[in-house]
C-alpha cells in the first residue's frame, strides 16, 4: 500500500486556512526546474486576521511554506533556499518585463515549518531570534527573506496553536487537546476536528508515515469521535428543520393554495426558531399575499 508523507497533510491543512485570504498553490512547480514548492501563497486580503495568530502574520506577504515533521537536514534546508531563489528572481524577471520595481520586501518570502530541529544547523545558516517575533522562529540574514520556525520551541499559547497542529509528539498532541476545548461555535473548530479526523483513519490504515506513538493516536481518535459526534447532531437538526419545512409547506397549500416557488425556497431556507413562528402565524393567512408579506417580515 502506498504511504501518504506527511507533507502531503500539512499541505490540505495549510490550505484549509490560507484559501479564503488569497491564492494557494500546491506543489508549484519551479520555472526551468524539476523542483516543486510544497505550499506557495499570494495574499489577496490584506487585514491581518487574528484568529490565525502567527501564522496569519507570516502570510501578510507572498511566501513559500515548507512544512517537516522531521528536523530538515543540511541539503533540504538549501533545497529549499534554492527554490525560493529561483521565484524571487522569476518574480524581478516578470516586474521588469512590466517596466515596474520590485522592491526586496514584495519578494517572497520563506517559512520552513519545521516540527524538530537540530539547533547545530540552525547556527551554521546563521539563524537568530527576533524580539519582534516569538521564540522559536529562527530568522536567516535578512538577504534571505528566509526562516525556520521550529515548532516544538514555540510557546504553547492561542497565538500558536494552528501552527502546533504540524508538531510531532507531545507537542502536537497538546495542541489536538486545545482544538477539542474550544467552544463549539468556534468558527474552525469543526473543519480541524474533520481534517483530523481524516488524518486518524488514514494512520490506522498505514497510509501516511510516521506516526507510531501511542499517545498521538489516542488524540487522532478522541478528535475522531468528536468530529463523529457533531456530524450526527449537524444531522439530526438537518433532519428535524427538513420534516418542519414540508409539514409547513403543506399546511400553508391547504391554508392558501398553491404555492410559487420561490416562496417554497425561501421557506426551505428558514431556521428552526423562524419555522416555528411561521407555523403559528400562518392560521391567520387567507391569500398568498398573506405569506408574501410574512416572509418579507422574517426573511
Amino acid at each position: 500500500m502506498s504511504q501518504i508523507p506527511f507533507d502531503q497533510l500539512s499541505k490540505q491543512y495549510l490550505e484549509e486556512f490560507l484559501s479564503p485570504l488569497g491564492e494557494v498553490k500546491r506543489s508549484l512547480e519551479i520555472p526551468g526546474e524539476s523542483k516543486f514548492v510544497d505550499i506557495y501563497f499570494a495574499p489577496t486580503v490584506k487585514t491581518t486576521i487574528d484568529d490565525l495568530g502567527i501564522l496569519g502574520r507570516m502570510v501578510q506577504t507572498s511566501c513559500l511554506l515548507e512544512p517537516y515533521r522531521n528536523a530538515p537536514r543540511r541539503a533540504e534546508l538549501r533545497s529549499c533556499l534554492l527554490k525560493l531563489f529561483w521565484l524571487q528572481e522569476d518574480d524581478r524577471r516578470k516586474a521588469k518585463s512590466e517596466n515596474r520595481t520590485l522592491p526586496d520586501l514584495e519578494l517572497p518570502q520563506l517559512w520552513i515549518l519545521a516540527a524538530t530541529t537540530h539547533q547545530p544547523v540552525i547556527q551554521e545558516v546563521g539563524g537568530y531570534l527576533d524580539r519582534a517575533w516569538l521564540p522559536g522562529i529562527y530568522f536567516l540574514p535578512k538577504l534571505f527573506r528566509s526562516a525556520i520556525v521550529a515548532i516544538d520551541q514555540l510557546p504553547e499559547t492561542e497565538e500558536t496553536l494552528w501552527l502546533r497542529i504540524l508538531g510531532r509528539d507531545e507537542t502536537q498532541a497538546r495542541a489536538v487537546q486545545e482544538v477539542l476545548a474550544l467552544p463549539q461555535n468556534h468558527p474552525r473548530r469543526n473543519n480541524i476536528l474533520q481534517l483530523l479526523a481524516n488524518w486518524k483513519v488514514k494512520i490506522e490504515l498505514g497510509e501516511i508515515e510516521g506516526f507510531s506513538q501511542q499517545e498521538v493516536l489516542m488524540t487522532f481518535s478522541q478528535a475522531f469521535l468528536e468530529w463523529e459526534q457533531v456530524t450526527r447532531q449537524e444531522g439530526r437538526q438537518e433532519g428535524r428543520q427538513e420534516g418542519q419545512s414540508a409539514l409547513i409547506l403543506r399546511l400553508l397549500t391547504r391554508q392558501v393554495g398553491n404555492l410559487s416557488d420561490e416562496a417554497r425556497s425561501q421557506i426551505n431556507a428558514l431556521s428552526i426558531e423562524q419555522l416555528e413562528s411561521l407555523a403559528d402565524a400562518l392560521l391567520d393567512f387567507s391569500t398568498p399575499r398573506d405569506l408574501e408579506i410574512w416572509l418579507s417580515n422574517h426573511g
